[in-house]
């Protein structure tokens, strides 16, 4: 089957990943606004609710950060990505997993189908970084292997019944993939800005910094797996704090004004300082000031991880065919949309009945200019020749 290599579509993992992440965004959402709604009533293994859950984090996000990974392990190692038959097998599992919450499969069967494709995709990852010896990008596996164990923990609560579990494994997952963006966007973020702005290479991050950001948020996730956030904590608002510190003070090296001209910039930096209004957010419930912890959770998945995953298949996907680093004015729309989704989530919602709703028609319109553009690119050649 050495033709299906030969097929855009399958020469890299951004390619599929983004592609049919992007696509199950756009109607996972639409399907739960009509559920929310009353318009439809589907009715998944475990219900609306865990479906939702896993679903917009272990499988949509889970999609976008395998297409990522696996496009940049062939950067950081030199070696060829996944590609052709092997990342077909790895698409076709993510999309049985989709498809088997409305089916007839045994919960087990259900949970076992599941369970398996992060650590996949730690596998694939781990090959070129060890053979590589990259000893800088061995957390980026253990983060993918953490993740999963949040997944195994919410798929527990699911075979349990246990609702208590099930949304402590979200919750945890969702920090964790908090940590995976400090670490990539530590990476990506200031050098995307250097190059977008044509300025000199800039000093490296303080090295006490980045690592403190980080050890910070692999901490919350972690006690939030343990379990220390599902009551108010004194000592975990104060471990909230400090992490939101810490994204400021990450944020505020990286800006320069000339970001704001830039869509392809802006974008990402906004996306940032959704983590540090996370991180603010779960700290005010801690304090017990009054804040629903939906909110800072939805400031997260919405605003942090949903945002950059916008911006950075946008830029990703431009530099990966080959194309200019410009966007057309709908994508730059699409990045005001999913913005606008985030604002509306968290600050109409616990005043209106409208807020989810137009919350949801801008993340389905956002997705929708998202596919309707880079569809074309992502299962067409890259444009200079080269292969990938």
């Amino acid at each position: 089957m050495r033709w299906l290599e030969q097929l855009p579509l399958w020469r890299l993992g951004f390619r599929p990943f983004f592609l049919a992440g992007s696509a199950f965004a756009l109607l996972a959402i639409l399907l739960w606004a009509l559920w929310l709604a009353g318009a439809i009533n589907p009715e998944p293994t475990g219900g609306m609710l865990a479906w939702h859950r896993h679903e917009m984090l272990f499988g949509f996000g889970a999609a976008i950060i395998a297409g990522f990974l696996l496009t940049a392990v062939q950067n950081w190692s030199g070696l060829p990505g996944l590609k052709g038959r092997p990342l077909l097998a790895l698409v076709l599992l993510w999309l049985l997993g989709r498809l088997a919450w409305f089916s007839p499969l045994p919960l087990p069967a259900l949970v076992l189908l599941q369970a398996v494709f992060l650590p996949l995709v730690a596998l694939a990852l781990a090959r070129p970084i060890i053979r590589r010896k990259l000893r800088n990008n061995y957390p980026i596996v253990v983060m993918v292997l953490l993740i999963a164990g949040c997944q195994w923990m919410a798929l527990g609560g699911l075979l349990q019944a246990d609702e208590a579990l099930q949304r402590r494994g979200a919750l945890a997952g969702l920090w964790l993939i908090g940590a995976l963006m400090t670490v990539l966007g530590g990476r990506v973020i200031p050098f995307f800005t250097q190059r977008g702005l044509g300025l000199a290479a800039q000093p490296a991050g303080k090295a006490w910094l980045e690592r403190l950001t980080l050890a910070s948020s692999l901490g919350v996730a972690v006690l939030t797996a343990a379990g220390l956030s599902d009551a108010p904590s004194l000592p975990m608002a104060g471990a909230f704090l400090l992490l939101c510190v810490l994204h400021g003070l990450r944020l505020w090296r990286w800006y320069t004004p000339g970001v704001r001209k830039v869509p392809l910039l802006w974008s990402l930096h906004l996306a940032y300082l959704w983590l540090l209004l996370a991180s603010l957010g779960m700290a005010a419930w801690h304090l017990e000031l009054g804040l629903n912890q939906s909110l800072a959770s939805h400031a997260l998945s919405v605003g942090a991880m949903s945002a950059m995953i916008v911006a950075m298949m946008a830029r990703v996907s431009l530099g990966h065919t080959g194309r200019p680093l410009q966007v057309p004015a709908a994508i730059v729309g699409a990045f005001v949309l999913v913005q606008l989704a985030a604002v509306l989530r968290i600050g109409v919602v616990p005043f209106s009945h409208w807020g989810l709703g137009l919350s949801a028609l801008c993340w389905v319109l956002a997705f929708a200019l998202f596919v309707r553009h880079y569809a074309p690119i992502l299962w067409a050649a890259r444009v200079d020749g080269k292969p990938g």
